[in-house]
């Protein structure tokens, strides 16, 4: 297996990628991935098994089946979730699905009666998501996320291509609109999790998700009330996780 690039190496790639490729159709940018990071270091798809998540699943699945699709179980997912995920998978064929959960030992310390969430949400997701994802992503040099530039205010300016310290980070769907993403779900008649079609647009952990009021933002619905926007699997400082795992 070929060496990790540097992270400066990785600053640059995916500053080069994003010029070049960034513009693409989200099919192509996607093969081109697969197939530039396969023999690279290796490349894996995070997936939340979501309200948007069967898209980029099915394009992955068109190209290789065999990439790894890495699912956080929190012990704490709708159980809507955990059922889509297993019927989406059998749908698309997909063959290397990698369900990882978050340290035991994390959890009796940190959250032994499981209602950390209710005074602690970040220490919550860093417990059940963050350090999970960090050892999830350690052995490859990339990874797709499904997020949108359209989903919050956060992403807005998110590039295609990015580099989380030594991996790189793709985000073939960053450009795609809502009517995007519905289209493309008629076209290829993709299985939704239920839990859309009752108001839940953005879908996390069932403590801190809920169905998202009439013009509001589609990921309002997560953590609402306190401020809090992201779980932290996406923001500055997983990369410092990733080494120590």
């Amino acid at each position: 297996m070929a060496a990790k690039p540097k992270p400066l190496d990785v600053e640059i790639e995916a500053l080069e990628l994003d010029s070049r490729y960034g513009h693409l159709e989200a099919e192509a940018i996607v093969e081109l991935a697969v197939e530039r990071f396969r023999d690279a270091g290796g490349i894996a798809s995070v997936s939340s098994f979501g309200a948007d998540s069967a898209v980029l699943l099915h394009m992955i699945a068109h190209v290789d089946r065999n990439v790894p699709v890495l699912f956080l179980d929190t012990g704490q997912h709708f159980g809507e979730t955990l059922q889509y995920r297993d019927q989406l998978s059998a749908d698309l064929g997909l063959k290397n699905l990698i369900i990882l959960q978050p340290k035991q030992d994390s959890l009796t310390a940190g959250d032994p009666n499981g209602d950390l969430h209710k005074h602690d949400p970040d220490l919550c997701c860093e417990i059940r998501k963050v350090e999970p994802m960090a050892r999830a992503v350690e052995p490859y040099s990339a990874w797709f996320t499904g997020r949108k530039r359209r989903q919050a205010a956060t992403r807005a300016q998110m590039p295609v291509f990015e580099a989380v310290g030594p991996r790189m980070r793709i985000n073939p769907l960053a450009r795609w609109t809502t009517a995007d993403q519905a289209a493309y779900m008629r076209a290829n008649g993709l299985r939704e999790n239920p839990l859309v079609a009752f108001g839940y647009l953005s879908i996390g952990c069932f403590p801190c998700t809920q169905p998202v009021k009439p013009g509001e933002d589609e990921r309002s619905g997560r953590w609402a009330g306190s401020g809090k926007t992201e779980c932290g699997i996406h923001l500055p400082g997983l990369e410092e996780l990733t080494n120590a795992a």
